[in-house]
């Protein structure tokens, strides 16, 4: 889609959703899913089912609620189709402003209360910051520094709903969905962009995925480079040490060992002590983007490194690969490590800038929820998790080819549709009711006032009835 056509955003919008529907089966999806779409973008408070048929078909707001309903809960159509037109049109946009430069993987979580929304546990939640109720989706993303689009988007279904046949056929979980950790739906969502044929770009993860050597082995053996986040407990052979090669063969002393070894004097160490003991000289001073006011920047340091996962099973060490440190200044000690396998001769300045691009990620979660109500959804079935994310992500496209108009983290006059007048009796649920009474109309007057009787005079009643009254002798006179 050419963002520098002629016409509105509201012909271009049009235009884009025409391109969109030819992939989602019967025609009378059409217009609940054109619906949908605009409805994310209306500058409504909540991007629930209910508030945006409210804004979309405001006359008739009950039936359009049940259109839409039933159009994001249960509609039988492939959100992989949907994505796949999304990228198709919108990377053309994305690519104008120069080629793409990487893939990030990351997960994002949604607080939940109760136990019935699909995939909900007690578990990390990055928005909180802690462990708490709330679910978890995995996706990916390609970009360059201009822009980013996900690609992929799937909810992590915890073990114990995996296992759990009752609530998977309540939620609608299908059946070919089992048990994968966050580890394994990435890496088949890398793997499923790689059989796509879209534009490679180096893998940036955080340490949560980062750390895990079986995915920055499986991107190598997919041919991608990364930029890996990892903890400052990884154990590396600094530059010029490595593993002691296998023991010599002595003939008549068994069969021959392939094994790398170590002694005491060779062993390997944390990454945090080895960019502790780098001399000054080693720390420069990288500004790799242009911040709200200034740019950003602080001070990092590379080396070449092999890790040392396990290398004692091997018969080779690891490739070496670079170890990228931040310490900004100021702070006691390093807060960031990076493993690349990036090629030796890439740039100083180039290989932060890589590094640091993941950054983009945040933005695209940060304003999937700002301006297209990723965390709106209120439902609690699989497929409704997915379809709203689908036309949350189809809608944030239409964003970023409109992003020299309509920026996503522009203010909301920007936006390409006007918010719709709502009927005069509309009311979301949980508000109070229209007809009820104001309390300035309330009646204010005293109560009427009680009759009151004379008090009677009380009789006197005596505590003991004269004839149980005794005269009682008086008490003996003691002395001593």
């Amino acid at each position: 889609m050419d963002r520098r056509g002629r016409g509105t955003s509201e012909t271009r919008f049009s235009a884009y959703v025409d391109s969109l529907v030819s992939v989602i089966g019967h025609a009378d999806r059409e217009r609940p899913f054109r619906d949908y779409c605009t409805g994310l973008l209306m500058p409504c408070e909540r991007k629930s089912v209910e508030p945006m048929a409210a804004v979309t078909v405001p006359e008739r707001t009950a039936a359009q609620h049940q259109s839409l309903l039933h159009f994001i809960g249960e509609g039988r159509w492939s959100d992989e189709k949907v994505l796949a037109k999304v990228r198709e049109t919108v990377l053309p946009a994305v690519e104008r402003n120069g080629p793409i430069e990487a893939w990030i993987i990351d997960d994002t979580a949604f607080p939940k209360k109760g136990t019935h929304s699909v995939g909900v546990a007690r578990q990390y939640c990055g928005q909180l910051g802690k462990q708490d109720n709330c679910q978890v989706a995995v996706s990916l993303s390609v970009a360059n520094h201009d822009a980013s689009l996900p690609v992929a988007y799937r909810l992590y279904l915890p073990e114990v709903w995996a296992s759990d046949a009752a609530r998977r056929k309540k939620a609608g979980v299908p059946d070919q969905i089992v048990f994968q950790t966050k580890i394994e739906i990435a890496l088949d969502q890398i793997r499923a962009a790689c059989a796509a044929g879209l534009p490679r770009g180096v893998v940036l993860i955080d340490a949560g995925y980062g750390n895990h050597s079986e995915l920055r082995a499986a991107l190598t053996a997919l041919e991608l480079s990364y930029a890996a986040g990892i903890l400052s407990s990884t154990t590396v052979w600094a530059p010029g040490t490595g593993p002691l090669p296998p023991k010599p063969y002595v003939p008549g002393r068994g069969r021959p060992t392939k094994q790398l070894r170590r002694d005491a004097k060779h062993q390997p160490i944390k990454v945090k002590e080895l960019a502790l003991s780098l001399p000054a000289k080693a720390w420069r001073t990288i500004a790799w983007r242009e911040g709200t006011n200034e740019p950003l920047k602080s001070r990092f340091a590379r080396v070449r490194i092999r890790i040392a996962r396990r290398d004692f099973n091997r018969s080779e060490p690891w490739p070496e690969e670079w170890l990228l440190i931040e310490w900004p200044k100021g702070e006691k000690e390093p807060t960031k490590y990076w493993l690349s396998s990036l090629p030796p001769d890439i740039g100083f300045a180039h290989l932060v800038d890589l590094a640091k691009l993941r950054w983009r990620i945040e933005r695209d979660y940060q304003e999937l929820k700002q301006e297209t109500g990723l965390d709106h959804f209120e439902g609690r079935g699989w497929r409704g998790f997915h379809h709203h994310a689908t036309l949350c992500i189809a809608a944030y496209g239409f964003l970023i080819s409109e992003r020299e108009t309509i920026p996503p983290s522009g203010s909301h006059s920007s936006r390409p549709f006007k918010k719709s007048p709502l009927p005069e009796n509309y009311r979301p649920r949980g508000s109070a009711a229209q007809d009820r009474t104001s309390y300035p109309q309330l009646d204010r007057n005293n109560a009427t006032p009680l009759e009151r009787r004379a008090p009677r005079p009380h009789a006197k009643v005596s505590l003991l009835h004269p004839a149980h009254q005794r005269a009682r002798p008086a008490d003996p006179l003691m002395t001593q």
